[in-house]
């Protein structure tokens, strides 16, 4: 029964009301984050369920993966539930609510997943087999992402893999807008006002920061990975592999 309870959706209303300061990840955002994905990011639960079922297709145990950006823990204890092997499941985010939120749902669960404080900017890897981040890159600065990407490379194994979800931007700029605007009549569809949508907008303005698809691929290849696809893409939502 805890375990239903802590997993329980409180409804997204962070926009509904006049922004203060710029999009964070702060603990009014961290207690609806849940909802705020399932109804801003379109098949999301979907791309969760194939990230997890490429991952289980390889299991065996001690495999170590390591998710980038775990906010409320939801894939890691998605993956937890259904794997056979005893892999090592670990989260790094740099958000204290998203920590205490994660940890009481891991707790809940009884899920043994080791979650930590940090900065994935300066962070140690250390040889994991696979490293996901779902909609965690765009976040981090252009500058900085380059040189992010390079230190995942470095921090998998032979072989590893590294898979990421990312909002993307079109070089085609008519094309851009209509994808953009499609993308809002889908959020007005999971009950988010146009109030809501603008207010969301100004308060991620330049602090998420999309790539085109060829610019995500190319970053990876500079980073060092032999082989990038993509496999999910919904208007500018898109899911990447990249094998090093």
């Amino acid at each position: 029964m805890r375990g239903k309870e802590v997993n329980k959706k409180d409804k997204d209303k962070v926009f509904s009301k006049p922004i203060e300061k710029k999009f964070e990840f702060d603990q009014a955002v961290a207690s609806v984050f849940d909802d705020m994905l399932s109804r801003s990011v379109p098949f999301y639960d979907e791309v969760r369920k194939l990230i997890i079922d490429l991952i289980l297709a390889e299991q065996e145990e001690g495999k170590k993966i390591l998710d980038l950006g775990f906010s409320t823990a939801k894939f890691l204890l998605d993956l937890h539930s259904k794997m056979d092997a005893r892999m090592e499941l670990k989260g790094l985010d740099n958000s204290p609510a998203m920590l205490e939120r994660a940890e009481q749902k891991c707790q809940a669960f009884g899920a043994d997943i080791s979650l930590e404080l940090a900065d994935m900017l300066t962070y140690d890897f250390k040889q994991e087999d696979i490293i996901v981040a779902n909609y965690t890159l765009q976040f981090i600065r252009p500058m900085q992402r380059m040189e992010l990407v390079r230190k995942i490379h470095d921090g998998l194994k032979e072989d590893g893999v590294f898979i990421f979800s990312e909002k993307v931007v079109f070089e085609d700029k008519k094309l851009d807008k209509q994808m953009i605007d499609i993308y809002y009549a889908y959020k007005k569809e999971q009950g988010y006002s146009e109030y809501e949508i603008a207010q969301k907008r100004e308060a991620l303005e330049n602090v998420l920061i999309p790539f085109t698809v060829e610019e995500n691929i190319h970053m990876c290849k500079e980073a060092g990975f032999r082989q990038i696809n993509t496999i999910f893409q919904w208007a500018n939502f898109v899911t990447f592999v990249a094998k090093k």
